[in-house]
């Protein structure tokens, strides 16, 4: 493993930050009752994968471009699953912004905006063949898709509630 910028990371991580941020802005109604109700040791978990995860992406140069190889097809892989990303933030974006659509599944794959991102940088970390990223990306998918899956869960338990109110 060597140490320097890794543009690729860096890339990655903007892919990651720039719609985040402008989720900010754009957050479900209802998001922060969520939130109170988090399981603190996944959120724990979380936050330190996003540390580790983000750090190693930029410091380590294994995973910049190289010429091709086999190895390669994770890079394709990590770069298809970013892309997926993108389109299920603009999917959200274009939407009515509510919890099912944060929450939702895109092509099979539910939360997927927590599934994703730590599947790209997952197959990013093969393809550079970095266990510490590795390592990293598995604390941080523990963490970020347990809290959106419990989100989820929660959701899909009040809308069931509320279905069963609803009947005569």
């Amino acid at each position: 493993m060597s140490f320097g910028f890794s543009y690729v990371g860096a890339v990655f991580l903007l892919l990651l930050l720039i719609p985040n941020l402008l989720w900010t802005k754009c957050r479900p109604a209802g998001y922060e009752n969520y939130i109170k109700r988090e399981n603190r040791a996944l959120l724990l978990l979380e936050r330190v994968g996003e540390v580790l995860v983000s750090g190693i992406s930029l410091v380590c140069t294994g995973l910049n471009w190289r010429p091709p190889s086999l190895w390669s097809g994770w890079l394709g892989a990590a770069l298809a699953l970013m892309a997926l990303y993108e389109v299920y933030w603009v999917r959200y974006f274009h939407s009515a912004r509510t919890m099912e659509d944060f929450y939702g599944s895109l092509l099979g794959v539910p939360v997927a905006g927590a599934v994703l991102p730590v599947a790209a940088f997952f197959c990013l970390g093969i393809y550079g063949k970095n266990l510490f990223l590795l390592a990293g990306v598995a604390v941080l998918g523990v963490g970020h898709i347990g809290i959106h899956l419990g989100h989820r869960r929660e959701l899909l338990a009040e809308k069931a509630a509320e279905e069963r109110n609803a009947r005569p």
